[in-house]
């Protein structure tokens, strides 16, 4: 399994090299630059028709139409789409269908949409124009069928282009060489693919697009076929399914911050302007819909169903609250950074004059570059008990920086001294979460009612482990960092307070 960041910086890199392209999928599949492409040829029939690719398109379809260097075959049978509306997928769609009618005889290319009657509209009001009004792909065109149920492009080379239904029979007929399943987030299952399929086991390179933006939580279809295109992804094996899901989703983002837009919409920039997402944001925020924004612009499954979870104690974490807590001395700190590496988290941990524990938000800021600085500083200031960092989290990766810096895990592990680091093993992250669950429902806890710390319990979902459980930053609802970092500085402290082997000197506190 590859990690996300090494995943996403060799993905930025490659794309940044062939394509110019900033704007990087957070789940995409490589270029496998040891097999050719009909990208470029795909890319001709774009410019033909008036709408040249833009760097992201070109990257779409040079992989999507890699070459098996041993048949000569396209590679991929699958390929996932998922962008941001008005990011030019039907310009793409088009290119590619066109090509593919064009480069070999007696192609079979079938369209669906969220009904038939919206594929026939987007067919007869957006496609057939297209092609009509591009005189090097036209000459190509024998005839044009309008009539309801037949409806077809018929090409010189005996290549037909038509549409179909969501139904069971979709696609049903001797042979299918591509389909296309536009909008796919109306799919109410897969009917559709479960038609085409049959149709296309015959052809020597069949090929099925799964074109879409998110949808919501009743978008069963794509939701399944994203979270299994992700876990390929993830994989880094090779497999016949291509991916390209430029989102937001799965991370902290802000939607009012121009960056975040410009992470994921692939288009920005080119066909689509900073003023016209600014204008659309301000009038969904307006109508209370700022999660369809979410949806349509940062390409993130609205979810109207809120998860819950019995091992979070959201429910008793209000009654904790005390504005005026003060940690008495010695403390403990806690690091934990999100999963996308966005956001990073320092929370303090100690007891009060009466034996309360009390937690604490120290910070909480965008990136990690500042942690290392800011935990040294620490250290000079509060000479902690400790700095816990969870073994198996992202923070792991700051170790090697803290090394260097002076700040490591104790030379003798049976005589630790204050202000060293102490790692959490998966077994400790396990204790550490359900004894900070238990102390917060014992009414042994306090804190200070700070928004980014009452946010996180609030999006809080755990994953097993075994029979125990930790805090699931990807499955949580949102960022959950300072939870984490305060159930860390917690842990530290108990771990360590009575294990410390005093230096000589007072401690250096004020």
């Amino acid at each position: 399994m590859t990690t996300l960041e090494t995943r996403t910086e060799f993905l930025r890199a490659q794309l940044e090299e062939l394509y110019g392209l900033h704007c990087i999928p957070k789940w995409g599949t490589p270029r496998d630059l040891t097999r050719k492409t009909y990208g470029s040829k795909a890319a001709k029939f774009a410019a033909s028709l008036g709408t040249p690719f833009m760097p992201w398109q070109r990257y779409v379809a040079d992989v999507s139409l890699e070459v098996d260097p041993y048949t000569g075959l396209l590679w991929y049978d699958q390929i996932l789409l998922m962008v941001p509306r008005q990011s030019g997928k039907t310009t793409l769609e088009l290119a590619i269908m066109a090509w593919r009618a064009s480069a070999w005889p007696k192609q079979n290319i079938l369209y669906a949409a969220q009904t038939r009657n919206a594929a026939r509209e987007k067919w007869e009001d957006e496609h057939v124009p297209a092609l009509q009004a591009a005189p090097s792909i036209n000459k190509r065109i024998r005839k044009i069928v309008l009539r309801n149920g037949s409806e077809a492009i018929k090409f010189h080379n005996r290549s037909k282009w038509g549409i179909t239904s969501n139904t069971e029979t979709a696609g049903h007929g001797p042979t299918l060489d591509m389909g296309t399943i536009d909008e796919a987030f109306s799919q109410e299952d897969s009917r559709t693919e479960n038609a085409m399929q049959p149709a296309m086991i015959t052809r020597k390179q069949p090929q099925l697009y799964v074109v879409s933006t998110a949808g919501t939580e009743k978008s069963l279809y794509v939701n399944g076929k994203r979270a299994a295109a992700h876990s390929i992804v993830e994989s880094g094996l090779s497999s016949k399914t291509a991916c390209f899901d430029f989102t937001v989703e799965g991370g902290v983002y802000d939607r009012n911050d121009p960056t975040t837009w410009g992470s994921c919409m692939p288009a920005l920039g080119h066909t689509v302007t900073v003023e016209r997402i600014q204008s659309r944001l301000e009038q969904l925020v307006g109508e209370g819909k700022p999660e369809e924004f979410d949806r349509a612009y940062l390409n993130v499954t609205r979810d109207r169903k809120v998860k819950t979870d019995p091992n979070v104690p959201a429910e008793v974490w209000p009654a904790l609250a005390d504005e005026h807590s003060q940690a008495g001395d010695p403390v403990a700190f806690g690091v934990d950074i999100t999963p996308d590496r966005r956001y990073a988290a320092v929370a303090m941990y100690g007891v009060r004059g009466d034996e309360l524990g009390h937690v604490e938000l120290i910070a909480h800021r965008e990136g990690t570059e500042w942690l290392v600085d800011f935990l040294l500083g620490l250290r000079e200031r509060w000479n902690p008990v400790a700095f816990g960092i969870d073994a198996r989290g992202p923070s792991v990766t700051l170790l090697m920086q803290l090394d260097k810096a002076g700040l490591r895990p104790p030379a003798k592990p049976d005589e630790p001294r204050q202000g060293e680091l102490v790692v959490a093993s998966m077994l400790d992250v396990a204790a550490a979460c359900g004894d900070f669950t238990d102390s917060c429902r014992n009414d042994k806890l306090r804190h200070r009612d700070q928004p980014a710390l009452n946010s996180a319990m609030g999006n809080a979902i755990s994953r097993p482990l075994g029979d125990t459980y930790a805090w699931g930053r990807k499955v949580s609802n949102g960022d959950i960092s300072p939870l984490v970092a305060v159930t860390l500085a917690r842990w530290a402290h108990l771990a360590r307070v009575d294990k410390i082997v005093k230096a000589a000197g007072p401690p250096n506190l004020y």
